[in-house]
Protein backbone atom coordinates (compact mmCIF):
# COMPACT_ATOMS: atom_id res chain seq x y z
CA UNK A 1 0.00 0.00 0.00
CA UNK A 2 0.95 3.30 -0.70
CA UNK A 3 0.73 5.90 1.86
CA UNK A 4 1.71 9.77 3.12
CA UNK A 5 4.83 8.86 5.42
CA UNK A 6 4.04 9.23 9.19
CA UNK A 7 6.49 10.33 11.71
CA UNK A 8 6.50 6.89 13.62
CA UNK A 9 8.32 5.57 9.93
CA UNK A 10 11.04 7.58 9.70
CA UNK A 11 13.49 4.92 11.59
CA UNK A 12 12.50 2.43 9.32
CA UNK A 13 13.02 4.74 6.42
CA UNK A 14 16.37 5.22 7.33
CA UNK A 15 16.26 1.33 7.73
CA UNK A 16 15.53 1.16 3.80
CA UNK A 17 17.43 3.46 2.41
CA UNK A 18 21.06 1.37 4.12
CA UNK A 19 19.42 -2.06 2.97
CA UNK A 20 18.97 -0.86 -0.60
CA UNK A 21 22.45 1.26 -0.73
CA UNK A 22 23.63 -2.06 -0.42
CA UNK A 23 23.19 -2.85 -4.34
CA UNK A 24 25.56 -0.20 -4.90
CA UNK A 25 28.22 -2.28 -4.11
CA UNK A 26 27.89 -4.75 -6.92
CA UNK A 27 28.47 -1.75 -9.16
CA UNK A 28 31.66 -1.24 -7.55
CA UNK A 29 30.63 2.21 -5.89
CA UNK A 30 31.06 1.41 -2.33
CA UNK A 31 31.52 5.19 -1.26
CA UNK A 32 27.57 5.49 -2.24
CA UNK A 33 26.88 2.28 -0.17
CA UNK A 34 28.70 4.05 2.78
CA UNK A 35 27.06 6.99 2.43
CA UNK A 36 24.84 7.17 5.49
CA UNK A 37 20.72 7.63 5.16
CA UNK A 38 18.92 11.14 5.67
CA UNK A 39 18.79 12.56 9.18
CA UNK A 40 16.01 12.03 11.09
CA UNK A 41 14.97 15.98 10.96
CA UNK A 42 15.67 16.13 7.24
CA UNK A 43 12.79 13.25 7.00
CA UNK A 44 10.69 14.24 9.21
CA UNK A 45 10.89 18.04 7.20
CA UNK A 46 9.84 15.92 3.93
CA UNK A 47 7.03 14.24 6.58
CA UNK A 48 5.36 17.13 7.79
CA UNK A 49 5.23 18.89 4.57
CA UNK A 50 3.58 16.21 2.77
CA UNK A 51 6.47 15.28 0.84
CA UNK A 52 7.20 11.94 1.86
CA UNK A 53 5.66 8.93 0.63
CA UNK A 54 6.07 5.14 1.61
CA UNK A 55 5.17 1.53 0.24
CA UNK A 56 3.93 -0.38 3.38
CA UNK A 57 3.95 -4.40 3.91
CA UNK A 58 0.82 -6.21 5.14
CA UNK A 59 1.85 -4.93 8.37
CA UNK A 60 1.87 -1.81 7.49
CA UNK A 61 5.98 -1.34 7.80
CA UNK A 62 7.84 0.78 5.04
CA UNK A 63 9.78 -1.56 2.78
CA UNK A 64 10.25 1.50 0.27
CA UNK A 65 9.96 5.75 0.24
CA UNK A 66 10.24 8.51 -1.90
CA UNK A 67 10.43 12.17 -0.85
CA UNK A 68 9.76 15.35 -3.39
CA UNK A 69 11.11 18.63 -3.50
CA UNK A 70 9.69 21.37 -5.64
CA UNK A 71 12.43 22.72 -8.43
CA UNK A 72 11.64 25.06 -11.00
CA UNK A 73 7.76 24.04 -10.97
CA UNK A 74 9.06 20.40 -11.34
CA UNK A 75 8.31 17.84 -8.76
CA UNK A 76 11.91 17.12 -8.15
CA UNK A 77 12.50 13.56 -7.02
CA UNK A 78 15.30 13.75 -4.02
CA UNK A 79 15.06 10.06 -3.34
CA UNK A 80 13.62 7.09 -3.86
CA UNK A 81 14.30 3.46 -2.36
CA UNK A 82 13.20 0.32 -2.37
CA UNK A 83 14.58 -2.71 0.34
CA UNK A 84 16.30 -5.00 -1.60
CA UNK A 85 13.62 -8.06 -0.83
CA UNK A 86 10.84 -6.33 -2.00
CA UNK A 87 12.78 -5.36 -5.02
CA UNK A 88 10.99 -5.43 -8.34
CA UNK A 89 7.32 -5.38 -7.33
CA UNK A 90 6.40 -2.07 -8.99
CA UNK A 91 7.07 -0.09 -5.70
CA UNK A 92 9.01 2.53 -6.81
CA UNK A 93 6.66 3.13 -10.03
CA UNK A 94 4.00 3.37 -7.90
CA UNK A 95 5.65 5.60 -5.39
CA UNK A 96 6.69 7.40 -8.73
CA UNK A 97 2.88 7.70 -9.90
CA UNK A 98 1.61 9.24 -6.33
CA UNK A 99 4.34 11.78 -6.49
CA UNK A 100 3.26 12.71 -10.16
CA UNK A 101 -0.58 12.76 -8.89
CA UNK A 102 0.29 15.14 -6.04
CA UNK A 103 2.59 16.88 -8.35
CA UNK A 104 -0.65 17.20 -10.60
CA UNK A 105 -3.08 18.55 -8.07
CA UNK A 106 -0.24 21.30 -7.02
CA UNK A 107 -0.32 22.56 -10.64
CA UNK A 108 3.23 21.14 -11.57
CA UNK A 109 4.87 21.40 -14.83
CA UNK A 110 6.42 17.30 -14.51
CA UNK A 111 8.94 15.78 -12.71
CA UNK A 112 12.43 15.59 -12.57
CA UNK A 113 15.12 13.75 -10.75
CA UNK A 114 19.44 13.32 -11.30
CA UNK A 115 20.65 9.93 -10.85
CA UNK A 116 24.17 7.63 -11.93
CA UNK A 117 23.67 7.47 -15.79
CA UNK A 118 25.30 3.85 -16.02
CA UNK A 119 23.49 1.76 -13.03
CA UNK A 120 20.44 -0.32 -14.58
CA UNK A 121 18.34 0.91 -11.76
CA UNK A 122 18.70 4.48 -12.04
CA UNK A 123 19.15 5.50 -15.35
CA UNK A 124 17.59 3.10 -17.83
CA UNK A 125 15.12 2.58 -15.05
CA UNK A 126 13.94 6.00 -15.56
CA UNK A 127 13.67 5.88 -19.18
CA UNK A 128 11.72 2.74 -18.73
CA UNK A 129 9.33 5.13 -16.94
CA UNK A 130 8.95 7.65 -19.71
CA UNK A 131 11.72 10.36 -18.22
CA UNK A 132 14.38 11.74 -20.70
CA UNK A 133 17.76 12.96 -19.99
CA UNK A 134 17.86 16.70 -20.20
CA UNK A 135 20.95 18.01 -21.51
CA UNK A 136 22.84 21.03 -19.09
CA UNK A 137 21.88 23.63 -21.61
CA UNK A 138 18.53 23.07 -20.84
CA UNK A 139 18.81 23.13 -17.34
CA UNK A 140 17.01 26.04 -15.32
CA UNK A 141 18.89 27.52 -12.37
CA UNK A 142 17.67 25.68 -9.86
CA UNK A 143 18.41 22.50 -11.09
CA UNK A 144 22.14 23.61 -12.12
CA UNK A 145 22.59 24.39 -8.48
CA UNK A 146 21.22 21.60 -7.61
CA UNK A 147 23.78 19.57 -9.66
CA UNK A 148 26.21 21.27 -8.07
CA UNK A 149 25.69 20.61 -4.57
CA UNK A 150 25.45 17.21 -5.79
CA UNK A 151 28.89 17.51 -6.75
CA UNK A 152 29.99 18.86 -3.47
CA UNK A 153 29.07 15.59 -1.95
CA UNK A 154 31.13 13.72 -4.21
CA UNK A 155 28.02 12.35 -6.33
CA UNK A 156 30.20 13.22 -9.68
CA UNK A 157 32.69 10.79 -9.54
CA UNK A 158 30.44 8.40 -11.09
CA UNK A 159 28.65 10.03 -14.66
CA UNK A 160 25.21 11.50 -13.67
CA UNK A 161 22.17 13.28 -15.28
CA UNK A 162 19.35 14.86 -14.85
CA UNK A 163 16.26 13.82 -16.23
CA UNK A 164 12.79 15.01 -16.93
CA UNK A 165 9.24 13.75 -17.27
CA UNK A 166 6.76 16.74 -18.78
CA UNK A 167 3.16 16.35 -18.07
CA UNK A 168 0.67 17.13 -21.14
CA UNK A 169 -0.16 20.23 -21.51
CA UNK A 170 -4.33 20.88 -20.27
Amino acid sequence: MIREARASDLLKIRDVEVAAGEAFRLVGMDAIADDPPPALETLAAYQQEGRAWVASDAGDEPVAYLLIDVVDSFAHIAQVSVHPLMSRKALGRQLIDTAASWATARGLRGMTLTTFANVPWNAPYYARLGFRTVPESEWPDGMGQMVQEEAAHGLDDWPRVVMKLEFPAK
